[in-house]
Order: C-alpha cells, then structure tokens, then sequence
C-alpha cells in the first residue's frame, strides 16, 4: 500500500548527481522539500562533498536511501539501471516510489526487478531544467496512484514544463524534448560559423544569433502565435527571408528532421 506523500515530510533520494541529478535535486528544494528530508547518492567524494555543501542535502549509499526514502529518483545511464535496481531491491521500502530518468528503460523492465506492484514513473527530462526552463514528460506505471502522480508533477514543475504521456510514447518525446536542446545547439553552432563565414567577427556573429534565438523562442512563448504564424509575418514575398527559407526547403530541412528525430527514437526504442 503507497504511503501518503507530501512535500514537506516525505523522504526523497536522487540516486545519481551529475548535471541532471543536480538540477533535479535543486528543484526539489524549490518545490518545498526541505533539505533535511532530501538525500543523494554519489561515488565520488569531491562531488559529494561539493553537493552536500551547495544544497545541505546528506550523502547515503544507494542501499541507505532504498531503506530510508519513500520516494527514489533513478538518475543514472541506462545500461547502469538493471545493475542499481538489483543492488536496492532487497532493501527498498514497501510503498516506495521509484521515479526513473533512465533513457529507453520502460516501467515494466523496472517493475520486472523490483517487484509487480511497485510504484514507477518513468521520465523524460531535458537539460534546460538547469535554468528552470525544462520540459518533462511523465508517464505512470502499473500501481501508480493519482497522489504519487501529482507529487512526481509537483516536483518536477520547479524546473520544467510536465506534460503526462502514454507510455508508448516516450521514445518519440526523447526524440523530441529530451534529445531536442542539442539539435538547437547544433542550428546555433551552424549559424555562428556561416556569419563569421560572411564576415562577422566570432564575437558579432555569436552575440546576435544567441540573442536572435533568444528573441525568436520568447516571441513564439509568449506571443500566443503558431511557429508558422511568426514566420510568415517575418517573411516578406521575394525578400531576404524568403530566400533563406528557399534553401531550407530546397535542402529538404522537414525532412531531415524527420529523419534526425526518427533515429533518436529508433534508439531509444534499442536501450529498452
């Protein structure tokens, strides 16, 4: 039977803080968790220490935070998930929540170590939630109730966007949201070489397009217009963005996508 949970007494490990278990325990505190209710894992010593005293949040070992905590959050690569679960299942607490950030992994292979009838959510984050501007899709297990569904929203809206998914549509919003912040870095990149290309300092050339883009995704945020809406009203019939987007078109951009974003999910699919 699932323990009642709430933010500000329910115990809550993050087994793994790199850059994502970083910004995910962050945004447990500004959730509401108190520090004190709040504890991670992590081999390294130099980084432990760098966490505790960063966040106030106590280091464990992954079979003390199995024991103490009712809610885990799995931070790790997937091909380490099979071997962590293995390791925490004899000490995991009953009702305990598992919340898995591993790529691929569905709740099933989870559920299939620790037990039929444990609580797992399964998540695909993005890296903006450093800055608190991340997108989330979550997507509930078998024994999921509605009250561990809305702490594992109400955590994770600190930090990002939560939309809720079926789950069989997880390996396409990695293909999406999760792997998306580097394919606009990528365009970014792209951008940055062809104006020094053309001429511009790299200094010039990186400033106007992080501020372009910058503009560009505030606009299409907070204008309440469709993408396609604000290119037409920036395009002028045989002007110079016209003719711009002539070559994206030309070189087949939708479909280059497309394909992008089809073999981040056919992969996604393979580290299941």
């Amino acid at each position: 039977m699932s323990q009642s949970l709430n933010l500000e007494s329910t115990c809550t490990g993050v087994i793994g803080v790199g850059n994502m278990g970083e910004a995910l325990l962050a945004g447990l505190l500004q959730a509401g968790l108190p520090a004190a209710n709040i504890c991670f894992s992590e081999k390294r010593d130099d980084r432990a220490a760098e966490i505790a005293t960063r966040y106030g949040a106590s280091r464990k070992s992954n079979a003390e935070i199995a024991r103490d905590c009712q809610v885990i959050l799995l931070v790790t690569k997937p091909q380490d998930l099979g071997e962590l679960l293995v390791e925490i299942m004899p000490a995991l607490n009953q009702g305990v929540l598992i919340i898995s950030f591993a790529a691929g992994k569905s709740t099933a292979f989870i559920e299939g170590v620790v037990g039929t009838g444990t609580a797992v959510i399964r998540v695909m984050p993005n890296t903006p939630a450093l800055i608190g501007k991340g997108a989330a899709a979550i997507s509930a297990g078998s024994s999921v109730t509605p009250d561990q569904m809305k702490f594992a929203t109400d955590i994770l809206a600190s930090s990002s966007e939560v939309v809720t998914v079926p789950e069989n549509q997880q390996d396409a919003i990695t293909a999406l949201s999760g792997s998306g912040p580097a394919y606009f870095f990528a365009f970014v990149e792209a951008m940055i070489k062809a104006g020094t290309d053309l001429g511009l300092s790299a200094e010039i050339s990186t400033a106007l397009t992080v501020q372009t883009i910058y503009g560009a995704a505030g606009m299409l945020k907070e204008s309440g217009m469709s993408a396609t809406t604000l290119r037409e009203n920036v395009t002028s019939p045989n002007g110079t963005t016209a003719a711009a987007l002539k070559s994206f078109t030309d070189g087949g951009l939708a479909d280059l996508v497309f394909k992008a974003m089809t073999a981040a999910r056919d992969r996604s699919q393979e580290l299941a």
